[in-house]
Order: C-alpha cells, then sequence, then structure tokens
C-alpha cells in the first residue's frame, strides 16, 4: 500500500512538472511572437515613412534616380514578405539601401536643409533606434526560448509537444557589420 502510495505521489510530481516545463515553454514562444510584433509595429511606421522620404528627396536628386528605386524596391520587398525569414532578410536590405539614401543625400545642400527632409530624417532615424531596441528585445526572448528549448529537461518537453527554437533577428550582410566612416 505505502509502494503504491509512493508511486502515485512520483507520477503526480512528474504530471505537474511537465505542465509546468509545457507551461514555461508557451510563455517563452508567446513573449518571442510579442516581440517580432514589437518589431513588426516598428516596421509599419518605417514602411510608412519611406515613402514620403524618397518623394521629398526627387525633386532635389533628380539624377539619383537609381538610390530612390533600390530604396523604393527594397521597402516593397520587406512589406511584401511574409515569413519570420524573409522579413529578417528583407529588412536588413531595406537598411542598406536606406544608409545609401542617408549617404547620398549629404551631397545635396538644399535637400539637408530641407524642413520636410530633416523632419522625415529625424522620424526615422528614431525609428530606426525602436527597432534596434526592438530587436535586441526580440533576441533577449529567442535566447531564453532557445535556450529552454535546447536544455534538459525542457528539450523532452519541447521535442514532445513540437516546440522549436526561433530564429535570432541578425545582420546578415559584413558590410552592415563594419563602423561607417566618418571624415571630414
Amino acid at each position: 500500500m505505502i509502494a503504491l502510495l509512493i508511486a502515485l505521489v512520483v507520477i503526480v510530481v512528474l504530471v505537474l512538472m511537465v505542465i509546468g516545463a509545457y507551461n514555461g515553454l508557451v510563455q517563452l514562444r508567446v513573449s518571442v511572437q510579442n516581440a517580432w510584433s514589437q518589431i513588426d509595429v516598428q516596421l509599419k511606421r518605417r514602411h510608412d515613412l519611406i515613402p514620403n522620404l524618397v518623394e521629398t528627396a526627387k525633386g532635389y536628386m533628380a539624377h539619383e534616380r537609381g538610390t530612390l528605386e533600390n530604396v523604393t524596391k527594397a521597402r516593397q520587398m520587406a512589406v511584401d514578405a511574409t515569413t519570420i525569414k524573409d522579413k529578417l532578410a528583407a529588412e536588413n536590405a531595406l537598411t542598406s539601401t536606406l544608409r545609401s539614401l542617408m549617404a547620398v543625400s549629404e551631397n545635396y545642400p538644399n535637400l539637408k536643409a530641407d524642413q520636410t527632409m530633416m523632419r522625415l530624417q529625424e522620424e526615422l532615424t528614431t525609428t530606426e533606434n525602436k527597432i534596434g531596441f526592438a530587436r535586441q528585445y526580440y533576441n533577449d526572448e529567442v535566447n531564453r526560448l532557445n535556450t529552454t528549448v535546447q536544455s534538459f529537461p525542457g528539450n523532452i518537453i519541447a521535442g514532445q509537444f513540437g516546440f522549436k527554437a526561433a530564429d535570432f533577428f541578425q545582420v546578415e550582410t559584413p558590410e552592415d557589420r563594419q563602423a561607417p566612416q566618418v571624415k571630414f
């Protein structure tokens, strides 16, 4: 009788541990989804700012058509991306083309002095900072999820219930890893 009671207690404890581990994994997965949603909100804001920025620059940069077209194409690719992996790649490409636009705009003093352009650049800079913070938060949550999914006993529970490691938001091109050159 005592052996049966001990076995029952062990089974109940194991079931409670599995439930706790499962709920912890669910919370982590939802945290990662929330973190991605926060990035998505800022990316939407950036996508909304870009057409105004391009239109403002068009009047001053008529012969820089290629740069403006690249920004527009990169924005559209980012808007059209559906999977997180595709969005990560498209957003990295968009960031690169925006840097090109900002670098080229430095050659146009009238454009740099335009109030609309200055306001849009400030809003874009603020949005880029928010995106950076949201990416950092997302990667922190992905790190927590991935650590739990890959550690014992979470890996057993994760494997049984189909939890997978998530992708980090990271820089994809070597150019993006380099610090910008500032020359006077």
